[in-house]
């Protein structure tokens, strides 16, 4: 946090002004830090311990055409497993033409889409069925912010006529982890942003191919073992405990979130949803 009094820098010995600083407790007592030589936080160490992230899981990534998980369409999609091993789709989009905005993320275009990929109905059954097989077996699937990629599916799914994971499943889907939304349960205080890269770079995941899906697939499912290998009390949770934990962490980080949207921004008109996955 940020210091209330002036002080000096514990590493360079340089005078910090009030509020030009942070102070962190460190040996019993509270250290002061000037903004160049800010501690940067570094996570537990990992274990060799087994739990849920030494499960069979399965990363699973989608790249689409538009932020708006509503209207957004799915122009690629992999499911990659730890070996390696992917299965992948790149989706034809018939008539609709890809943003270039979105084009300017993920690199592929309208044409590259409509002259490589296969069609959209048989995309999306093939990934559908995919999913619902992985979880009725019980097992994991990774997903970084599961919310979007599960609802621009489920939005592409009633598009097209074809049964929802729901449906497939009997029930929402389950069991998912969701390496951003434990990482904000574990480590809620954690100060710099929370994206995939930063992530990675955090818990020192490679990631390779960035907005690929087959790129961020991996490196989600790389994530979700960091996480579970750093902390082991989390770790001993099966993967129906650690499914119903994200659900209470997303509600209370909404909650929070809304709350100080809510107090510093007054006339944000936002209202911050919950609902996890």
């Amino acid at each position: 946090m940020r210091n209330r009094y002036p002080g000096t820098c514990t590493t360079c010995q340089v005078a910090v002004g009030t509020g030009e600083g942070i102070v962190l407790k460190g040996d019993g007592r509270w250290l002061t830090y000037c903004a160049e030589h800010e501690p940067r936080p570094v996570p537990p160490s990992r274990g060799a311990h087994p739990g849920w992230h030494t499960t069979p899981l399965l990363g699973f990534d989608s790249e689409t055409s538009s932020r708006d998980p509503d209207t957004a369409f799915l122009v690629s999609a992999a499911l990659v497993d730890r070996e390696g091993r992917a299965r992948t789709w790149l989706v034809s989009p018939g008539e609709r033409e890809i943003p270039a905005g979105a084009v300017a993320v993920h690199g592929i275009s309208t044409e590259r889409a409509r002259a490589e990929g296969r069609p959209a109905a048989e995309c999306l059954e093939e990934i559908a069925g995919a999913l619902a097989d992985q979880l009725s077996a019980g097992q994991g699937l990774v997903v970084f912010n599961a919310p979007y990629d599960l609802r621009v599916l489920s939005c592409e799914l009633r598009r097209y006529g074809l049964a929802s994971l729901e449906e497939r499943l009997g029930g929402p889907p389950a069991p998912v982890v969701d390496p951003l939304v434990i990482d904000r349960g574990v480590e809620p205080y954690r100060k710099g942003k929370r994206n995939l890269g930063a992530m990675c770079e955090y818990y020192g995941v490679e990631l390779t191919d960035a907005h690929t899906a087959r790129g961020d697939a991996s490196a989600a499912l790389a994530l979700a073992e960091e996480i579970g290998a750093r902390h082991p009390g989390l770790a001993s949770a099966d993967l129906a405990e650690l499914h119903r934990r994200q659900v209470d962490w997303a509600l209370s980080y909404a909650r929070n979130r809304q709350a100080w949207m809510d107090s510093n921004k007054p006339d944000h008109g936002t209202v911050v949803d919950g609902t996890w996955p």
